[in-house]
């Protein structure tokens, strides 16, 4: 049952970043610059997030450890999901929703199946079987096809 309600989790999730897309193309064109309407969407996502943050820590009662993670990696997740919705914002009226969803989730798989790989910061190993390939190539098929046809 818990399986089940983490996909459920996970298809949610999926499903705001393919609303999310569109939205902030909106944004882009009113504001006339993509990366404009990115800095408005991260700022917005910082300040809910703040909010959470802050509710979790009063009901949790403790805080983060700020001071626990290399200075690195505060920029980092920011820096790459900068490309995501910039990139997402650029093209979703070009190519439309469904299109840049198919591509990112190719790209999310391919890039994951290598980070399995190398074990990227930590992670487990999980080799590249027939299977990974095969469901790789299957969605960049698809991907494709979603965009061409």
């Amino acid at each position: 049952m818990a399986a089940f309600l983490w996909a459920l989790l996970g298809i949610a999730a999926g499903a705001c970043i393919a609303i999310q897309a569109p939205i902030n193309a909106l944004l882009g064109r009113g504001l006339a610059m993509p990366v404009a309407a990115a800095c408005v969407s991260f700022f917005a996502g910082a300040l809910v997030l703040a909010l959470v943050v802050f509710a979790t820590a009063a009901f949790e009662g403790r805080a983060p450890d700020w001071r626990g993670p290399d200075a690195w990696v505060y920029f980092a997740g920011g820096a790459l999901g900068t490309v995501y919705v910039t990139t997402a914002i650029y093209l979703t009226p070009r190519i439309g929703a469904a299109a840049v969803m198919a591509f990112a989730v190719s790209g999310q798989l391919l890039a994951g199946i290598l980070l399995d790989r190398i074990g990227f910061l930590g992670m487990a190993v999980r080799e590249i079987s027939v299977g990974r390939i095969a469901g790789a190539v299957l969605l960049v098929g698809g991907a494709l096809m979603i965009r061409f046809t």
